[in-house]
């Protein structure tokens, strides 16, 4: 059984399918699974995967038809047999330490997750380049060929993973910036798999990353959180929410805000509703409402008001944070 096994979805990223295999081979630590979805990819990337794993038995290929990263990667999650699980994207790349020192850490913590980041210039230098007609295939960020002595990384670990985990900007002078694990990517931490082994993906939806971590944080696993930027975070600029249309993005988060908000009405303590209204709930509302404005059809501005609707009846409206006060009279006015 290998100790890691990494999940990458695939459709459609010939253009960027070696580099993202290419850095699962070139890790330094070894013993891992890497599980690749062929969702129903149009172009040549079935025929990469498979010259990948004609070359290398740790390559596993799985196929389906095409509806999205969430069906891939619970598809994978069925033939994981990794202790732990990572996942990874497959327009992105990876630090060649990455499994390497996630594994140290949280071997040495006896973590059910190691928390990691991304490197936060990259992208967005990337999506400079393409405005300005520059190539953007070629470009090795600086941090990719950083060595880092294990011994030496500072962390953090918890037993309270909501006092880290958020989606809010925190003001640079708070002691506990640095620790913050920002966000809700699913590929920028490491999970032992018995944690997550039962927790799935909604199908069909994008933002599917928020209902899923956010039910991961329901368990609260003991987390070891660390500030490398150990994942490249590189623009599709033809990737399904760059594209997507914005009346397919707010029933997407409709659904997600619906479903995840039931669990946590039923299985959450007063703290973890507390914390999790208050760093993560009321950001997402927040978005949903923000595609209002782009709606052009009064059939789309009906779905977003009977999604509104919905949401405040079934109460993920309730119990509104103060500095989201004005947000709840808004929705309330477009609801009525």
């Amino acid at each position: 059984m290998p100790k890691i096994s990494i999940i990458i979805p695939v459709y459609n990223v010939e253009k960027y399918l070696r580099r993202c295999l290419d850095s699962v081979i070139n890790q330094t630590f070894t013993d891992w699974q890497a599980i690749c979805v062929n969702d129903g990819c149009t172009d040549k990337c079935g025929q990469i995967l498979e010259e990948y794993a004609a070359h290398d038995k740790r390559f596993m290929i799985l196929k389906k038809t095409h509806d999205g990263p969430s069906g891939a990667r619970n598809l994978a999650l069925k033939h994981a047999t990794g202790e732990y699980i990572m996942c990874l994207d497959s327009d992105d790349f990876i630090h060649p330490q990455t499994m390497e020192i996630n594994l140290y850490l949280a071997m040495r913590d006896n973590s059910d997750m190691v928390a990691f980041t991304y490197d936060r210039a990259y992208r967005p230098y990337l999506m400079v380049r393409h405005l300005l007609g520059l190539d953007t295939e070629d470009v090795v960020p600086y941090a990719f060929n950083k060595k880092y002595k294990i011994s030496k990384i500072t962390t953090r670990k918890t037993d309270d993973v909501f006092k880290y985990a958020t989606e809010r900007s925190h003001n640079p002078f708070n002691l506990h910036r640095k620790w913050l694990i920002k966000h809700c990517h699913v590929w920028k931490n490491m999970y032992r798999r018995d944690l997550i082994k039962d927790i799935k993906f909604i199908e069909g939806i994008l933002f599917e990353d928020f209902p899923w971590w956010s039910e991961v944080l329901l368990k609260n696993p003991r987390t070891t959180i660390m500030n490398l930027p150990l994942y490249f975070y590189r623009p599709n600029f033809k990737g399904i929410v760059l594209s997507a249309k914005q009346a397919l993005i707010m029933t997407s988060l409709f659904v997600g805000l619906e479903d995840i908000y039931a669990k946590y009405k039923k299985y959450a303590n007063d703290y973890q509703m507390k914390k999790w209204t208050e760093n993560f709930l009321w950001f997402f509302i927040a978005r949903a409402y923000n595609k209002i404005k782009y709606l052009k059809s009064d059939k789309d501005l009906k779905i977003a008001k009977n999604g509104f609707i919905k949401l405040n009846e079934h109460g993920v409206l309730d119990n509104v944070p103060k500095q989201w006060c004005k947000l709840k009279e808004k929705i309330c006015q477009f609801i009525q």
